[in-house]
């Protein structure tokens, strides 16, 4: 059994007297100490050799890579393990290389003040991330709990909500939270205007305009909440779309043909630790990926421009591929076939008899199902109604074995 030697240690507000017995032996028997100048200002007159962490963050990495058979002691905030460095460095060097003692978070200081049950509540970073990836959790009654980037943040966020259509959510800000400095502000995010202290933590009991569009977690976001030049897997078909996508934890996803990105960032939406790609020739379309993700909050969506299959070959292998544009198009089907991962799904959606015949000899090639979805609407002809039918859209479902 390898034993540890890089200690991650979780500081409160407390300092290094808030320190439990296992942190503080990890602490007092490291020969170097790693940390940001919030916590180094906490050693006073300890003569260790102490390390600034750099941004880049990989420049402190190689650092302490270099460090490796000391006892390195890693200082920081709260769980280093809840949106922070821990995690980081778990990755890079193994669980069986590094201890962690946790702090409390600062989610769990906020809940207990606000009586909330954490297990009922999003969380979330916008140290350091995009404002935008608030837009995801936006759903009436939603509760949240985001740590902030600094002073300003609170204020960024009431803007950002107002205009979303949340403007009567109510806002919480802790700042100092655990420690002598510690203060609450309350208010609702429409007429928010104060500055808040560098490190603050922020709660949001989310209201809801009347008139503004659910945004679900389930698939089949309204159509109107896209940008599109008419490229788009419309409301209903795109709830079936990704039923039969089945999103999955650590799934890769492939969106060839993506149009306004609809499928990847509903796919994105519903599993938050999936990966997606999207692969779109048009330009003006590429612009109205980006600024959904914005507005959907998908921050991690990777958007390539090219056309399939050239640009494919090098990118990471996907274990489900949705194909919305170039069906008709045999070398698209089969390059996608042939580096989907062993178990993976394909599902491809057409609405041309070209691309119908191209997915009917997938079918009896590989196996698989194909089903016509037909959708209609409820339309005005003159002063009576009548069904206005969509155009069929033709779905093939696929596992590769």
């Amino acid at each position: 059994m390898t034993t540890p030697w890089l200690f991650i240690v979780g500081v409160g507000e407390d300092g290094l007297a808030g320190l439990s017995a296992s942190a503080r032996s990890a602490f007092d028997t490291s020969e170097v100490i790693i940390g940001g100048k919030r916590h180094l200002a906490m050693l006073g007159k300890d003569k260790r050799p102490q390390v600034l962490w750099d941004s880049p963050l990989g420049k402190t990495l190689s650092k302490i890579k270099r460090l490796k058979g000391k006892r390195t002691c890693v200082l920081a905030t709260g769980d280093p393990m809840t949106f922070g460095v821990g995690v980081t460095l778990i990755k890079k060097f193994g669980p069986e290389q590094c201890a962690v003692y946790p702090h409390q978070s600062a989610f769990s200081l906020a809940a207990a003040r606000l009586g909330w049950s954490l297990a009922d509540v999003n969380t979330l970073t916008l140290h350091g991330r995009p404002l935008s990836n608030l837009n995801r959790h936006l759903r009436p009654n939603t509760r949240l709990l985001a740590l902030a980037n600094d002073g300003h943040t609170a204020n960024q966020v009431s803007k950002m909500l107002t205009e979303a259509g949340y403007g009567e959510s109510q806002i919480t800000v802790f700042e100092h939270m655990g420690g002598p400095k510690e203060k609450r502000h309350e208010g609702i995010a429409k007429t928010w205007k104060r500055k808040s202290k560098d490190l603050n933590t922020i709660a949001i009991s989310c209201v809801a305009d009347p008139s503004e569009p659910r945004r679900a977690k389930l698939a089949g976001l309204p159509d109107d909440l896209y940008q599109h030049d008419g490229q788009l897997t419309k409301q209903e078909v795109r709830a079936v779309t990704l039923a039969a996508l089945s999103p999955a934890p650590n799934d890769i996803l492939w969106d060839v043909g993506a149009g306004a990105g609809s499928v990847a960032i509903e796919f994105l939406r519903a599993e938050r630790t999936a990966k997606a790609i999207a692969i779109e020739h048009n330009a003006k379309r590429i612009k109205n990926i980006k600024a959904n993700a914005q507005n959907l909050g998908v921050e991690h969506l990777k958007i390539i421009q090219g056309r399939a299959p050239q640009t494919l070959m090098d990118l990471e292998k996907p274990t489900v591929i949705f194909i919305g544009g170039g069906v008709g198009n045999a070398k698209v089907l089969q390059t996608c076939w042939r580096v989907l991962k062993p178990g993976g799904r394909l599902v491809a959606n057409s609405v041309s008899i070209e691309g119908e015949t191209r997915l009917f000899d997938m079918m009896r090639r590989y196996g698989g199902t194909m089903t016509q979805v037909a959708i209609s609407h409820l339309d005005h002809i003159g002063d009576l109604h009548a069904w206005r039918a969509m155009r069929p859209v033709i779905q093939y479902r696929v596992t590769k074995t």
